[in-house]
């Protein structure tokens, strides 16, 4: 990615993140290396959901993962408005443990007017996924 293009793409992250308030409540952040955007859901006692483990609240996961998708959609796209959820499918894998969580998502099919995204996240290894997310995201008008 060209380094106009890499700065483009982080203001459109910034501007995302600043523009959903959820997303300060959470705490999530982001960060680009090249053209590959990481979420990042530092771990915050006010996101656990399970005392007894402790373990994320399946809300904070399943927010967290949509939140990821359209982050990505938001750098890739050149609309100013958000991209809309038609649905997503969350796939818990295992309990997302008291620690830092990382997700990354991957533009399956980008078309005219819908895009299909797949997310995984995960704590202390990318190959080892806490839960997963498949989701069909409306695009904003390019008129």
């Amino acid at each position: 990615m060209s380094e106009p293009a890499a700065q483009l793409a982080a203001e459109r992250l910034q501007a995302f993140l600043e523009g959903v308030p959820y997303v300060r409540f959470l705490g999530l952040r982001a960060e680009m290396a090249g053209d590959e955007m990481t979420a990042i859901l530092p771990f915050a006692p006010h996101l656990i959901g399970n005392m007894m483990i402790p373990a994320l609240h399946g809300g904070v996961i399943g927010a967290m993962l949509e939140l990821t998708a359209l982050a990505q959609l938001a750098v890739i796209e050149e609309s100013a408005r958000a991209a809309k959820t038609i649905d997503v499918t969350i796939d818990y894998l295992r309990p997302g443990l008291a620690l830092t969580s990382y997700a990354r998502a991957e533009v399956r099919k980008i078309g005219r007017q819908i895009a299909s995204v797949h997310v995984e996240a995960w704590q202390e290894t990318p190959a080892r996924p806490f839960a997963a997310l498949r989701g069909h995201f409306l695009l904003s008008d390019k008129g």
